[in-house]
């Protein structure tokens, strides 16, 4: 036997244990904290996943003599853990969990990656979590649950203490960190997912794999100058798009939601988006994503749009690229070339609406807000322009 102090979860523990003792089995047995859950005992699965030292580590292959003077924080330690609390409301508004048996070692690495990392794409929040093995939810609602944490809480609130790059305390060989990336302080400030802006007739390849494509353009009858200006005013902007409600925004973040309704069935994406505005190329980007609780619905999207002079200066293209990704029970909607004709749609309308506006200072009333999202209606007219194409109305 061997007697060792460890720091577990702010309390100084003193036992005497075998040296063969795992930490995972010592935190389970000798301290009662059983959300410390034991899956494969290999290492490879993540469900125990702890903090060692404030990095993430297997403690079903850490012994618990080797962390002899560590501290140790299990999922039991966050009840005052801000970054924590919001994990875990995001956990339940993305539906990132199921059977719950993954989910302790999961938020402890989401919460790694949230504090570690100021913007990470999918891509790589995917691959930090390639150590935490989940076999009910298929990962897409753990990622948009991280994603909303990182898009809700400010980068200066998240990186600090938890940007630690090794387990400084314990040898290397008693620990296994939960994470296959290398470890990283921090990021440089946060860029743009497509940047520069491109033209859609110069975008370069094509999707993401899991995500379909709309390329689109509309004219409005101003010039470029008017166009930009008006670009900058999201809440002008909302207005005209049908279903869209601005909640708030701070001119690059925002907040709100996307109604829409298919005859009796309605459905409210709730979501926040980021801005990125080039003003030498006239173009930018938003990106964001949001679902909808009532049907499980998830939707993210990608938009790259330039302004380009027409008619001497007078009149303005505006050229789109939409990237976006639909999962759950709308995700019927977002294949074939019906989802498309339905885009074009939306987009002619969004166009109409815009035309009959103009950016005007803070004392000018805004626009009135551009009617709810019919899509049953939309959708009816597309197949009807069908059927008259098809009998050659």
């Amino acid at each position: 036997m061997k007697q060792i102090f460890l720091t577990v979860n702010g309390r100084r523990v003193e036992a005497a244990v075998e040296p063969r003792l795992s930490l995972a089995d010592f935190l389970r047995n000798h301290l009662r904290l059983t959300g410390t859950h034991l899956g494969c005992e290999h290492g490879v699965c993540g469900a125990c996943t702890i903090l060692l030292d404030g990095a993430p580590a297997r403690s079903c292959i850490a012994y618990a003599v080797a962390c002899d003077g560590a501290e140790v924080r299990t999922v039991e330690g966050f009840g005052d853990d801000a970054v924590m609390g919001k994990l875990r409301e995001a956990f339940h508004l993305d539906h990132a969990l199921q059977c719950g048996f993954c989910t302790p070692g999961m938020l402890i690495t989401a919460r790694d990656i949230v504090t570690r990392l100021a913007n990470p794409d999918e891509r790589r929040i995917r691959t930090e979590l390639a150590g935490n093995l989940c076999r009910c939810t298929g990962y897409m609602g753990i990622v948009n649950a991280i994603q909303r944490v990182i898009h809700e809480v400010p980068a200066a609130a998240r990186l600090g203490r938890a940007a630690i790059e090794t387990v400084a305390a314990a040898p290397a060989a008693a620990v296994a960190t939960a994470s296959t990336a290398p470890p990283v302080a921090a990021e440089p400030a946060p860029t743009p997912r497509f940047a520069p802006p491109l033209a859609p007739a110069t975008a370069g390849s094509g999707p993401e794999k899991g995500w379909s494509r709309l390329v689109d353009s509309f004219t409005v009858d101003m010039p470029p100058g008017d166009a930009w200006k008006l670009f900058a005013d999201i809440d002008r902007l909302a207005r005209c798009l049908p279903g869209a409600e601005l909640a708030e925004t701070n001119g690059r973040d925002l907040k709100g939601a996307m109604r829409v309704a298919f005859g009796p069935i309605k459905a409210s994406f709730a979501g926040t988006g980021t801005i990125e505005r080039d003003d030498a190329q006239m173009s930018g980007t938003l990106s964001g994503g949001g679902s909808d609780t009532r049907s499980g619905s998830r939707a993210k999207g990608l938009i790259r749009y330039r302004l380009f002079p027409l008619e001497e200066g007078r009149q303005t293209r505006v050229e789109l690229v939409l990237d976006y990704q639909i999962q759950g029970a709308f995700a019927q909607f977002s294949r074939g070339g019906l989802v498309k004709d339905f885009a074009g749609r939306l987009i002619a309308e969004f166009a109409r609406n815009l035309a009959g506006i103009r950016p005007s200072g803070p004392e000018a009333p805004p626009p009135p807000r551009a009617a709810e999202l019919k899509a049953g209606a939309l959708i009816w007219q597309v197949l009807w322009g069908r059927i008259r194409r098809w009998l050659g109305f």
